[in-house]
């Protein structure tokens, strides 16, 4: 709210501000990104400043009393200087969250179809499966990995049983399942883990774990033992 009264009426929080704000990326460690209409105004210390010459007002929204950008604009702008994996991340987030939807998204894209950040939106939610949620740089390798190897599209973080799983094809009833070293290798978390699986398998799934060391050095390993699973669960 400081950077907005600093630069005077007509100023939003926008881009990674915005993003933070609404609660999809964490937020910027420097300056508090603003956007300023149809007016000069220009960065100083701690605030950075991005003109536009309109804004129309679906694209403009409140949080706390706070102007900010709705949301569906405010993915668009993050996207701009976001990396691929923290923008599609954001936006899972926002439709998880309910904050916005495709057709908003879409929608705001339309209204400044040539703003920077258009096109990797755009190329996000125009991929099998749509945008996915993922939790941790374990599971961010695993979605590459299946994205390059071709494999069918898996719901990720899917409750299956009252419990969450990863990866899972709900149709082939397969999950697959990353385990990180900081939050599977505690006694609780591997009792915690055993017991997930139980009730997965108890439920008819078919469940594998790998580990991101297995990720990393072994991943034509990981993908052929995914490819035969969905072929068995498919077939067989």
């Amino acid at each position: 709210m400081g950077a907005v009264l600093a630069c005077g009426a007509g100023t939003l929080v926008s881009h990674r501000s915005a993003a933070a704000l609404w609660g999809l990326a964490s937020a910027p460690a420097a300056a508090v990104e603003v956007t300023v209409v149809a007016r000069g105004s220009r960065s100083r210390a701690g605030v950075r400043v991005h003109r536009v010459e309109a804004l129309a007002m679906p694209d403009r929204g409140e949080n706390n009393g706070i102007p900010v950008t709705a949301p569906a604009r405010t993915l668009i702008d993050f996207a701009a200087t976001a990396r691929r994996e923290e923008a599609e991340r954001a936006i899972a987030e926002a439709f998880a969250l309910r904050l916005a939807d495709t057709a908003q998204v879409i929608a705001a894209a339309d209204r400044s179809p040539v703003r920077a950040g258009v096109a990797q939106v755009r190329e996000i939610l125009s991929q099998p499966g749509g945008p996915s949620r993922t939790r941790s740089g374990g599971e961010r390798a695993m979605l590459r990995l299946i994205r390059a190897a071709r494999l069918p599209t898996p719901r990720t973080n899917y409750l299956v049983a009252g419990y969450s799983a990863d990866f899972c094809w709900p149709d082939q009833r397969l999950i697959v399942e990353v385990d990180g070293v900081p939050f599977h290798s505690t006694r609780s978390a591997v009792e915690r883990d055993h017991r997930r699986d139980i009730v997965h398998r108890e439920a008819g799934y078919e469940v594998i774990r790998f580990t991101a060391r297995q990720l990393e050095e072994e991943p034509v390993y990981v993908a052929t033992l995914i490819a035969r699973a969905l072929d068995r669960r498919t077939h067989g």
